[in-house]
């Protein structure tokens, strides 16, 4: 099964005018629930702060989260950080359309050799850090890149099966996690290596409970799996995604007011004090 050749499809789609591709970001902020969780988590950062504050989105991809970013105050300055050239150009093209540029902007970068010296208030990398061998060195350079009292944001897929990492007995599910290096991180895995980069007030919580997971297979893996067998099957999306996703929604609010004691995700809070 695979994922990137969908999301690539869905993205032609959705990027033909700015008006539809925003509409594809909402609908995403919708789908994904780690979008429920970096949503919450950035909505409590910004009653934190006033004024200007800059802001890293380290592993940018579409610009989803810079845009969810970009709304969420007037005078923040936001850089997405991206290994794809064709990504950053788009993102750039995209922001600049809709009137964010002077506040927006994307780079090419590999994580593991960017490093911008106390520049960033906040970091945030979502299902970014199972893509990188050499992930501590990319948390070093998040705390190098960090001002004091910066904040870290990580979601990403935790030791305990995210992404149908350990249904062997599936072998569809292999193509969700093909260009990962590692299933996923434990509490006190990434807990010790953040400790060893420097960070402090860490908080590592396990997101996609028992009522998230469920939504995960009904919003995103049975979906895949069918356009995966023909494209033709994305007519029958909107009829599917009416019927399936109030279950989805409704289990997506219990997975975000739940604190689980395992789960399939991680939801990582950090500071650099």
């Amino acid at each position: 099964m695979q994922y990137d050749p969908i999301k690539r499809s869905l993205g032609k789609v959705f990027n033909q005018t700015p008006v539809l591709r925003i509409v594809f970001y909402r609908l995403l902020d919708l789908l994904l629930l780690r979008a429920w969780y970096i949503r919450k988590a950035l909505k409590n950062k910004a009653k934190q702060v006033e004024g200007s504050i800059s802001v890293l989105d380290a592993g940018s991809g579409f610009g989803q989260y810079v845009y969810y970013l970009s709304t969420l105050g007037k005078d923040w300055k936001i850089t997405g950080a991206d290994v794809k050239e064709e990504q950053i150009a788009d993102c750039n093209n995209f922001f600049k359309k809709i009137g964010r540029g002077d506040r927006v902007k994307f780079v090419k970068a590999d994580l593991t050799r960017f490093e911008q010296k106390n520049e960033y208030d906040v970091v945030l990398s979502v299902d970014v850090m199972e893509h990188i061998l050499e992930d501590e060195l990319v948390f070093q350079n998040f705390f190098a890149s960090m001002k004091k009292g910066g904040t870290l944001l990580i979601s990403t897929p935790s030791d305990q099966g995210g992404s149908d990492a350990h249904d062997h007995d599936h072998d569809e599910a292999h193509g969700f996690i093909d260009e990962h290096v590692r299933d996923g991180y434990g509490v006190e895995d990434i807990t010790d290596k953040l400790q060893r980069a420097g960070f402090s007030n860490i908080e590592a919580n396990y997101t996609y409970g028992t009522p998230g997971n469920l939504s995960w297979k009904l919003s995103m893996k049975y979906p895949i799996l069918m356009l995966n067998k023909s494209k033709l099957l994305f007519v029958i999306l909107p009829v599917y995604y009416f019927l399936t996703y109030p279950i989805a929604f409704v289990l997506n609010c219990m997975d975000v007011q739940k604190k689980h004691t395992t789960g399939t995700g991680l939801m990582v809070i950090a500071q650099k004090l």
